[in-house]
C-alpha cells in the first residue's frame, strides 16, 4: 500500500506539470501563427491617429490571430508611397491621395487595393502660402481656431476630433460648404468627389443636416498583401463593426457594406476582402 501511495502521489504531481507544458506549447503555437500587420496612421493628435488606435484595437480583439500594429507617419501623403514601396502593410489615406496614387498623379501609378472604407470626408482647410501659421501636428488646429490664430480647420466625417473640439468651445461652430452651383462645377471636374450629407446632431449645435462634397477615406493595402491576410482583416472588421463604432463615433461608417458602396470600382477592393464579402452575403 505504501508503494501504491507513492506512485499515486507521483502521478498526481506529474499530471499538472504535463498539463502546464502542453498549455505552454499551445500558447507558443498560437503566438507563432499570429498574422502581424503594420498599419500606417498619421501624426499624434490627428483624426487618423485616433482612428488607427481604435481600428487596430477592435480588430485585434475580434481575431486573436491578428496583430495589427500602428506606426505613426506624416499621414496620407506619406502612407501612399510607403505602401507602394511595401514598407507598411496597410495605411490610412484620404480619397484625394488615393485617387492621385492610383492615377499616377505626381508619381508612378501604385497597385494599391482597398481593405475597407473609413468614413467620408466633407471638407478641406487651406491657408495662404504667406501665412505665418504652420501646424506642427494635426492636433494643433482646433486650439489655433479657438484662440483666433486661424480662421478655419479642415476635417470631415462624423465625430472628427478637430470639429468636436471647436464645436464644444464657447462660441460653437458653423459649417461653410459650396452652394448648389459650386457643387455642380466641382463634381463635373473631379469625378471621384461625391455628394455627402453630414447628419444633424453630428456636432454640438448642429440642428440640421449639412450638404457637402467629399470623398471616402480608406484603409489601403500594399501590393502583394496576401489574400489570406486581407480576408482576416475583413472578417475581423465585420465582426467588430459595432465595437469599433462604440470606441469611436467617427468609425461608425467603417463597414464592409459602405466599403462596397464607396469603392470607385469593385476591382479596386482587395481579392481577399471580396472573397469574405461573398461568403458573408455582402456581395452577391
Amino acid at each position: 500500500m505504501k508503494r501504491h501511495t507513492r506512485e499515486g502521489g507521483l502521478r498526481t504531481s506529474v499530471a499538472p506539470a504535463i498539463l502546464v507544458l502542453a498549455m505552454a506549447a499551445m500558447s507558443a503555437a498560437v503566438a507563432q501563427q499570429k498574422t502581424t500587420v503594420v498599419l500606417g496612421t498619421a501624426t499624434q493628435g490627428g483624426g487618423f491617429q485616433i482612428y488607427g488606435a481604435a481600428y487596430s484595437a477592435a480588430l485585434n480583439e475580434a481575431d486573436a490571430t491578428l496583430a495589427v500594429e500602428q506606426r505613426s507617419t506624416k499621414g496620407s501623403t506619406e502612407n501612399a508611397p510607403l505602401l507602394a514601396e511595401g514598407k507598411i502593410d496597410i495605411g490610412l489615406a484620404t480619397g484625394e491621395v488615393t485617387h492621385e496614387a492610383l492615377a499616377g498623379i505626381g508619381r508612378p501609378p501604385a497597385n494599391l487595393k482597398i481593405i475597407n472604407a473609413m468614413y467620408p470626408n466633407s471638407g478641406m482647410f487651406m491657408v495662404r502660402g504667406d501665412s505665418p501659421y504652420h501646424l506642427a501636428s494635426a492636433g494643433d488646429g482646433p486650439k489655433m481656431v479657438l484662440e483666433g490664430r486661424a480662421a478655419a480647420q479642415w476635417g470631415g466625417g462624423v465625430g472628427w476630433p478637430g470639429f468636436t473640439a471647436i464645436s464644444n468651445g464657447p462660441s460653437g461652430a458653423r459649417f461653410i460648404t459650396p452652394d448648389a452651383e459650386g457643387m455642380k462645377r466641382i463634381l463635373a471636374k473631379y469625378p471621384f468627389i461625391k455628394p455627402i450629407t453630414l447628419p444633424a446632431g453630428s456636432y454640438r449645435g448642429q440642428d440640421a443636416p449639412v450638404a457637402a462634397l467629399g470623398s471616402w477615406s480608406l484603409v489601403l493595402a500594399r501590393p502583394g498583401l496576401p489574400d489570406e491576410t486581407a480576408y482576416k482583416l475583413a472578417r475581423a472588421l465585420h465582426k467588430a463593426e459595432g465595437a469599433l463604432g462604440a470606441k469611436l463615433a467617427q468609425a461608425r461608417e467603417s463597414t464592409l457594406a459602405n466599403t462596397l458602396a464607396a469603392a470607385p470600382r469593385q476591382d479596386l477592393i482587395h481579392p481577399g476582402v471580396l472573397r469574405y464579402m461573398r461568403e458573408a452575403g455582402i456581395l452577391k
